[in-house]
């Protein structure tokens, strides 16, 4: 039986967290003397002097209508990296509990884990990026928190199989299984937030960084429990979205058809590049994706990768990643830029 009670570390249940000037009035109209603000307006235009929303309220509410959740069930973060901290934070104890990874995947669940001394416990995937459920569920101890699945997976860009997860939902019930779709958008798969009502056990993360076209905002989501939410709200830090930032997500959220369309023009232009890089002889394998990135294995993949460099092309080494021998990964650019890598790899 699930207990989130059981999961979370047991202070940050009975942590009292930091009430900011904004948690005791929400109003946007005033005279506001209470959060020791400039009241005479930023050094820059703009109206930058007031503290943001820390709850995020507004883009919640249109957020949710677009991802087909409630707004309860909703935590913005600093990139979806914070979500990874707090979770890790929440549940873990230093030293003492653990998370499983399944490599190759994104790095910083391991980077938090190492960050907060918590040990992590790697399950490889198959030599074709899926899981193998037989041995993280045979991994998982009394002190295993949380279980990590990315979907589409960073660097390979396949999906991992439906069938699989819902294997680590239905049977790891004393952690949470945190699904990171943070390529979700390039897919015609349905995202697991389907699915939240059903499994209070799951997690799920997105981004604004990859389809939205909005990297340099920082702007992430995690999905979880109303529970699970309430208590990444009470760790965060009070202000963590700046104003700028939730400005411009509220306006991005009007332009979802623009952002589909880049979804198109990205699927296209991936079509293109595998058809152009299989026609080369130092292409060994270009593993499927189901993403906006390639992974392709060459015959010196250091020496091509350093020879693009040279030639202020730039992608991702990944010949040291345990099951990417020899192989880099390319991130879809337009078609002039996927044309001039061609054309320096035709020339290598």
């Amino acid at each position: 039986m699930f207990s989130l009670q059981n999961i979370i570390r047991p202070h940050i249940l009975t942590l009292t967290p930091y009430a900011s000037a904004r948690d005791e009035y929400t109003g946007k109209e005033g005279i506001f003397l209470d959060a020791n603000e400039n009241p005479f307006g930023a050094v820059i235009t703009g109206n930058y002097n007031r503290y943001p929303d820390p709850y995020q309220a507004e883009i919640k509410e249109k957020l949710a209508v677009i991802k087909g959740v409630r707004p309860s069930q909703i935590f913005l973060g600093n990139g979806s990296d914070e979500a990874i901290d707090l979770l890790i934070r929440a549940t873990c104890e230093p030293k003492e509990d653990n998370i499983i990874t399944m490599p190759p995947t994104y790095g910083m669940y391991k980077v938090c884990a190492d960050i907060q001394n918590t040990p992590v416990v790697q399950v490889s995937l198959t030599p074709d990026f899926q899981i193998q459920v037989d041995k993280v569920l045979a991994a998982v101890n009394v002190h295993t928190k949380l279980i990590w699945v990315c979907s589409p997976n960073n660097p390979s860009g396949n999906l991992a199989k439906r069938e699989s997860v819902i294997q680590l939902l239905e049977n790891f019930k004393t952690g949470l299984v945190i699904v990171d779709e943070a390529y979700i958008d390039f897919t015609e798969q349905e995202s697991f937030t389907k699915l939240l009502d059903n499994y209070p056990n799951l997690v799920v993360l997105q981004t604004f960084s990859k389809a939205w076209g909005l990297a340099a905002l920082r702007f992430g989501m995690a999905f979880a429990s109303e529970d699970l939410i309430k208590i990444l709200n009470k760790i965060k830090y009070p202000y963590n979205l700046n104003a700028v930032t939730q400005a411009l997500i509220l306006e991005a959220l009007d332009n979802e058809e623009k952002k589909n369309n880049y979804v198109k023009e990205i699927l296209k232009a991936r079509a293109n590049l595998i058809n152009l890089l299989g026609d080369l002889s130092i292409v060994k394998h270009i593993y499927p994706t189901d993403s906006n990135q390639l992974l392709v294995k060459f015959d010196d993949a250091k020496a091509i990768f350093k020879y693009l460099i040279d030639r202020k092309i730039i992608t991702r080494d990944r010949s040291n990643v345990q099951l990417c021998e020899g192989c880099i990964r390319i991130s879809i650019g337009t078609d002039a830029e996927n044309s001039t890598l061609v054309e320096a790899l035709k020339g290598y």
